[in-house]
């Protein structure tokens, strides 16, 4: 499944760091704008992965909206 994601980033130093947006848990940083990229969707899988880990059996998902100011 393919899901679109908004990377913020800026420059830190010899760094460019950045997170989503969407998902501000997911934080990273490269030394080029691609390789800050890959080390994000690396990120994400791994918080991916891990989410759901301590859930008990039989847990349910329902998507929400929710308001924001």
């Amino acid at each position: 499944m393919l899901k679109k994601y908004t990377l913020l980033y800026w420059q830190d130093g010899k760094w460019l760091v950045g997170r989503l947006r969407e998902r501000s848990d997911v934080f990273s940083q490269g030394k080029t704008l691609s390789e800050l990229e890959s080390n994000i969707q690396e990120a994400l899988s791994l918080m991916e992965d891990t989410d759901f880990e301590n859930l008990p059996a039989g847990f349910k998902i329902k998507e929400m909206t929710v308001e924001t100011q």
